[in-house]
């Protein structure tokens, strides 16, 4: 029986799409000879698990690349993908032997093999859709990166179908299937219809062999007679049409069994039933004679109205022109006739990337995309690879692909992102610090708002600043600026380095002031964080800046000498005698110790009518610390047997009652009038002012104020109105 698939080096060259592919493969001479060299001794004796041998496969692959149009670089690149495997640093050898792009190539498509088959190991692809949706996701990462994975690819896996029919096994169903499903619409994807219809065919042939034999059986009974019909049919069409004043060439059209029998399981038809067995294709030389020729074929035949379609009106998605019509004859059998001009069929024969090659399409070519450089093939292609996965989609379990979108970008890269993503997670994606310097984007060519989501496919390219930071709008999830937890997690990072450079800043100020009271300034600040347990400098100061840390172990590290027991502590050592409760300085009562000495910590500052506690110092007294104080609980942890009780004492009647000072912190943008604007509402609400510290860093300014009030509570009123002053972000107590 013949065989209705075309034979190996029958295949139509794809030399744009191949020429894209090639971009960034190095000619070198007598590259095809070296590698095959160089690759013998390797895989001359293995065999693939198909049980061909490995070098036989190569050649066989070389031999279709190039009867696709691929230079003796691509055809080179066969062999050291298999020898990829039997080195033991591939990436090394194969660089210095040949070059890093020919490294890369063969690490990117082993790596995609690797991934095919452990899909296939784990079981159906089409059982599991979401085993064969990860698949695909990986392939196209892969493809984006290196088109000549593509041509590899479809290759190898057009050789590997050739083997099995040729030695007549049993093919493993997920081979077949990722064949169908997979790599024979991607070669659609790409116009790469030689390669499409025969991996079809091959496949459908190892899937259902009892349909294929018998599609095939009944094209041969009559395939003799309708080759003579269809040769009596052309010629005639040919001289009829040129008498009209239409130059054409009319050629008849090849049928592929698994595309005839789509058709009859498509509209539910007979095998006699399908229209187009009898098929011719005229090519002429522009539309307007396109029109002209399918007229005058309307008027020679009789059309069956149903059957007609304009493509070159409507274009199919990836590009496709022609106009499609069905007549039938004078003994009534029907014939499918295409026609089409030269470019037109250029493009359904070599592809996507010959279609965009013509720069006659003018400077928006026909999908929108630019023709006018290698480049706009690329993203043709790319954009193709992307509509190819979206086929998919469409056929796999819904939702799959719904999560996540792939763009481009300028240099014609595919960045996946998740669904709803926006300019902003693509800078952030592409690297952190194009995400902080991020401050505007075009899309496909115009600008763009930074929070409008991207769609499917657009080429992005981001505008940065030379320097800057984000904006606190992007963690505003209200505003959408950002759809990724990468891209918010970065900015968050940003934001606590800021309070963080602050923090160290305030708390290297604090220690430097008392090495110079203690006059203790040749101190090496390193060395002083390694004694008190700090990993580094900045470390302490952090912790000292928060106010987690006192200054008071500092001192007792630098000036070990205690001196000798006070008055206080003698009182603390003696059997403990409740008595009336005494006020001392400060207005703070020591409940059981009359007249002890007492001071405000300026660790929490702290002021009625927080809740307190005292603990007993060495030679000053009694420190009142708030209850919530890190430093309180640091040394009472220490020394508990030196806590005692106290509280707040009342003013006496006529008297005014005590000011305490407090420290307010203040995150702000940074702008003129900014602290008259806050000073302004403490002076309002009468608090005395008696210190400020300012910073800005980046356009944020930091502030902290000293302010001396009489009620903690009321000023937790006042920050409110603190808080609603123009570019206040943030007004909180110490």
């Amino acid at each position: 029986m013949k065989s209705h698939t075309a034979e190996q080096g029958e295949l139509a060259p794809v030399p744009e799409l191949v020429a894209a592919a090639e971009q960034a493969l190095p000619q070198q001479a007598h590259a095809l000879s070296r590698a095959r060299a160089f690759a013998e001794p390797l895989i001359a004796g293995e065999t693939l698990d198909t049980g061909e041998n490995t070098l036989a496969h190569a050649d066989a692959v070389a031999a279709i690349l190039k009867a696709m149009g691929g230079s003796e670089a691509m055809q080179a690149a066969s062999y050291l993908v298999y020898a990829c495997a039997h080195l033991n640093k591939p990436q090394e050898v194969i660089a210095k032997a040949f070059g890093e792009s020919y490294a890369a190539l063969a690490i990117e498509t082993n790596k995609l093999v690797a991934v095919q088959r452990q899909a296939r190991d784990a079981g159906d692809a089409a059982d599991d859709p979401r085993e064969q949706t990860e698949n695909v996701r990986k392939m196209l990462l892969a493809f984006s990166r290196d088109l000549r994975v593509v041509m590899l690819r479809l290759a190898s896996r057009l050789q590997t179908l050739r083997y099995y029919a040729a030695t007549k096994q049993v093919v493993q169903p997920g081979v077949a299937r990722e064949a169908l499903q997979v790599f024979a619409p991607l070669a659609n994807r790409l116009g790469i219809w030689p390669v499409k219809w025969e991996m079809e065919d091959l496949a459908f042939r190892f899937l259902e062999p009892e349909t294929y034999k018998r599609v095939a059986r009944w094209l041969d009974e009559k395939r003799v007679e309708r080759e003579q019909y269809v040769e009596q049919l052309r010629s005639e069409l040919e001289r009829e049409l040129k008498a009209q004043g239409i130059t054409a060439q009319v050629h008849g059209r090849p049928k592929h069994i698994y595309s005839i029998v789509k058709k009859m399981r498509g509209k539910s038809l007979d095998f006699e039933q399908v229209l187009d067995v009898r098929a011719l294709r005229v090519i002429v030389p522009d539309v307007k004679d396109c029109y002209a020729a399918l007229a005058w074929v309307h008027a020679r035949f009789s059309p069956i109205l149903d059957e007609f379609d304009d493509y070159i009106a409507r274009p199919k998605p990836n590009g496709y022109q022609s106009l499609h019509t069905v007549v039938r004859d004078a003994a009534g059998r029907p014939i499918e006739i295409q026609i089409r001009t030269q470019k037109m069929h250029d493009h359904a024969e070599h592809g996507v990337a010959a279609h965009w090659a013509y720069k006659e399409a003018g400077q928006k070519g026909y999908g929108g995309v630019s023709a006018s450089s290698e480049y706009d093939t690329k993203i043709a292609v790319l954009r193709q690879l992307l509509a190819w996965e979206r086929d998919l989609a469409g056929s796999a379990e819904a939702g799959l692909f719904e999560d996540r979108i792939y763009v481009l970008t300028p240099q014609a890269a595919i960045v996946e992102l998740p669904k709803g993503a926006t300019a902003v997670d693509f800078a952030y994606t592409l690297h952190t610090n194009l995400g902080h310097r991020c401050r505007g984007a075009r899309v496909d060519g115009a600008m763009v708002p930074l929070n409008k989501p991207l769609a499917n496919g657009q080429t992005v390219e981001i505008v940065a600043a030379k320097e800057g930071g984000p904006s606190r709008d992007w963690l505003n999830p209200e505003l959408g600026f950002l759809a990724s937890h990468r891209g918010r997690a970065k900015v968050r990072a940003w934001f606590n380095e800021q309070v963080r450079h602050e923090t160290v800043a305030r708390g290297r100020e604090l220690v430097e002031r008392l090495l110079q009271r203690l006059g203790r300034t040749s101190v090496k600040l390193d060395d002083l964080a390694s004694q008190l347990g700090f990993k580094s400098a900045d470390d302490l100061f952090g912790v000292v800046g928060k106010d987690e840390y006192s200054l008071r172990n500092i001192e007792v590290l630098l000036q070990p000498v205690a001196p000798p027991p006070s008055e206080d502590e003698a009182l603390l050592a003696k059997k403990w005698r409740p008595s009336a409760p005494k006020s001392s300085k400060g207005g703070v009562l020591v409940v059981g110790v009359d007249s002890l000495m007492t001071q405000l910590a300026r660790c929490c500052k702290p002021a009625p009518p927080d809740a307190i506690s005292g603990f007993v110092t060495r030679g000053k007294g009694v420190s009142i610390h708030r209850n919530d104080c890190s430093n309180f609980h640091e040394i009472a942890s220490r020394s508990p047997e030196r806590v005692i009780e106290v509280e707040w004492g009342k003013p006496k009647a006529g008297t005014d009652a005590a000011v305490y000072p407090v420290d307010v912190s203040i995150e702000a943008t940074d702008r003129q009038g900014l602290l008259r604007d806050i000073s302004e509402v403490f002076a309002k609400e009468k608090m005395n002012v008696i210190g400020v510290q300012t910073q800005s860093v980046k356009g944020t300014a930091w502030m902290t104020f000293t302010v001396e009030i009489a009620d903690s509570q009321k000023l937790a009123r006042v920050l409110v109105s603190v808080r609603d002053i123009s570019g206040v972000r943030s007004a909180r107590r110490r």
